[in-house]
């Protein structure tokens, strides 16, 4: 049924229902598969935990841009009102932090808003133009309307394609697929 060839990116199951789903993944996670990711053509309250997929680090990236931009603005406005330009006029103070707050405050947005874009963008792997489950025409048509699937990755430490195809299959998967990665 499965034939093995060189390039092999993972062996994907589905899943009629999204308890099934979450039922395979649990077992999956119990039977010590690491690399397992799940698909849903919606959100699925618990799939996450049932993963055992990790804290999102967007929040923290997010927090350092903001900082660094904030940071960076102030002593940049510092660093030319009283040290590298200072003008004394009226006997006003060189360092007067309250003008320095608008140009702080944009930096700070500008900076995690960058930080949380970019972030997000190098977390998820993107840009990719083309993800390797789309070789599998059953995922191509049935992931974003009315199927569920779970997939066992190559890079799993104890992957075999006959091992994560025969796991599948005792997961009451209704059809277990080879994804190449070309």
């Amino acid at each position: 049924m499965i034939e093995h060839r060189s390039h092999t990116y993972g062996v994907l199951g589905e899943f009629e229902n999204e308890h099934q789903l979450i039922a395979a993944a649990q077992k999956s996670r119990q039977a010590g598969w690491v690399s397992v990711e799940g698909y849903a053509p919606f959100p699925v309250e618990g799939l996450s935990e049932a993963l055992g997929l990790k804290r999102n680090k967007v929040p923290l990236i997010t927090l350092i841009g903001g900082l660094l931009g904030g940071l960076g603005g102030f002593g940049f406005q510092y660093w030319v009102a009283a040290i590298s330009y200072p003008q004394n006029i009226g006997g006003r103070p060189l360092y007067s932090w309250p003008a320095f707050i608008p140009v702080t405050f944009e930096l700070t947005v500008l900076g995690a808003s960058l930080s949380a874009v970019f972030g997000m963008l190098a977390l998820n792997g993107l840009p990719q133009p083309h993800h390797p489950l789309f070789n599998s025409d059953r995922f191509a048509k049935h992931a974003t309307s009315d199927k569920f699937y779970l997939c066992i990755e190559a890079r799993d430490p104890k992957f075999s394609v006959g091992e994560a195809a025969r796991f599948l299959q005792g997961l009451n998967a209704k059809h277990v697929t080879e994804v190449q990665d070309d």
